[in-house]
C-alpha cells in the first residue's frame, strides 16, 4: 500500500498536518493516485512518484490537488530551465568544499518539537575569491532536495532562514546577481513544497540595507512580507530563542564544526538519490497548450539581466 511508503509523522506534526494542511491520513492512498494519474497524461513532464516526495507537494499545498500539480509541474520546469543551479545538482567537489566553509548549516533543532526547521547562512564564511552566489543557492537546493523526502519539519512546519551578515562587504555587493535572485524567489513560492515563513537578517550593516532591500523587492509579494531586520542577536532571540542558535551564538542547538562534518556525511549519503533526480524534467515541445520560455516563466526583461552595480 502507498501509505507504508511514506513515514509515520510524530503526534505533533500529524495535529498540524491534519488541522493546517488538511490531511486526512485514510485518504492519502486516493491522493496520491489522483497525482499519479494526473502525472501519466503530462506529456511533457517526467517526475519522480515516490509516496514520500509526492506526498511533500499534497502538503506543502495544504492537499489541494490543483495546487500541488501546479508546483509539480513548475518544481521539474524551473530545474529544467535554469541549468546554472541544477543542471549538476548532486554533491560535487566544489559542493562539498563549499559544505566544509560552513556558510550554510541547517540547525539539528527545529524551532520548537513541531516547529520550522531553522537554517543559518553566514556570510562571513563566503569567501568571495572562491566561492559566488550561485554556489550558495546550489547547495541550498541541494539540501532542499533531501528535506523534501527526509524532513517532516521543513514539509510540515515550513522553515525559517537566519543571515548572519556581519562580514558583509562591497566584494560580496559586487557579484550579486539579481537576476539569480528573482528566478530562487519564483522557485521559493511556485516550486518548493516547503515554505519560507521567515527570513531574519541579522547584524545588517547600515550601506547593506539599500541592497538587501533591493533583492528583496524582487521576491514575489507574499514573500517580501516575511523579510525582517534585527540590529543584533539579542533583538533577533526576541523572535527565535536564543536556545535555537548553535553555541557559536550563546544558543545549544549544536556546535558549527559538528553540524558541518553530519551535514557532509547526511548529504553524501544521499546523492545518489540526488544524481538520480537529474533523470526527471520537462520537454517544452511536448507541453500541451503554449509552452513556457524563461522570460515567461520568471518575468525577466533583456535589460534586466545586464544589471550592474558599481
Amino acid at each position: 500500500m502507498a501509505e507504508e511508503l511514506i513515514r509515520p509523522l510524530s503526534a505533533e506534526l500529524r495535529h498540524i498536518a491534519a488541522t493546517e494542511l488538511n490531511e486526512v491520513e485514510q485518504r492519502l492512498p486516493q491522493d496520491l493516485q489522483a497525482l499519479r494519474d494526473w502525472l501519466a497524461k503530462q506529456p511533457h513532464l517526467k517526475a519522480r512518484q515516490d509516496a514520500q516526495f509526492l506526498v511533500a507537494f499534497l502538503r506543502g499545498c495544504k492537499f489541494s490537488l490543483e495546487k500541488a500539480k501546479s508546483k509539480l509541474d513548475h518544481y521539474y520546469t524551473i530545474r529544467t530551465m535554469m541549468p546554472e543551479v541544477f543542471g549538476q545538482n548532486y554533491m560535487d567537489d566544489r559542493s562539498i568544499a563549499f559544505c566544509r566553509t560552513g556558510t550554510y548549516v541547517r540547525l539539528p533543532k527545529p524551532l520548537g518539537v513541531d516547529g520550522p526547521r531553522i537554517q543559518l547562512t553566514d556570510y562571513s564564511k563566503l569567501d568571495p575569491k572562491v566561492f559566488q552566489m550561485i554556489d550558495l543557492f546550489r547547495f541550498e537546493t541541494l539540501v532542499m532536495g533531501r528535506q523534501i523526502t527526509e524532513d517532516d519539519n521543513s514539509v510540515i512546519s515550513g522553515y525559517v532562514e537566519i543571515l548572519d551578515l556581519s562580514k558583509w562587504n562591497l566584494s560580496m555587493v559586487a557579484q550579486l546577481d539579481f537576476s539569480l535572485i528573482k528566478k530562487m524567489g519564483v522557485f521559493a513560492e511556485k516550486a518548493a513544497p516547503m515554505r519560507m515563513k521567515g527570513v531574519h537578517l541579522v547584524n545588517c550593516p547600515k550601506e547593506a540595507v539599500a541592497v538587501l532591500n533591493l533583492a528583496r523587492s524582487l521576491m514575489p509579494n507574499k514573500l517580501q512580507d516575511r523579510f525582517y531586520v534585527h540590529k543584533n542577536i539579542e533583538q533577533l532571540s526576541k523572535i527565535i530563542p536564543r536556545e535555537y542558535l548553535p553555541e557559536e551564538y550563546g544558543g545549544s542547538n549544536g556546535r558549527i564544526a559538528d553540524i558541518i562534518v553530519e551535514m557532509e556525511r547526511q548529504m553524501l549519503s544521499y546523492n545518489d538519490y540526488l544524481k538520480d533526480e537529474m533523470n526527471y524534467g520537462v520537454n517544452e515541445q511536448l507541453r500541451p497548450g503554449k509552452h513556457l520560455t524563461p522570460d515567461t516563466l520568471f518575468g525577466i526583461e533583456g535589460s534586466f539581466r545586464k544589471l550592474d552595480i558599481d
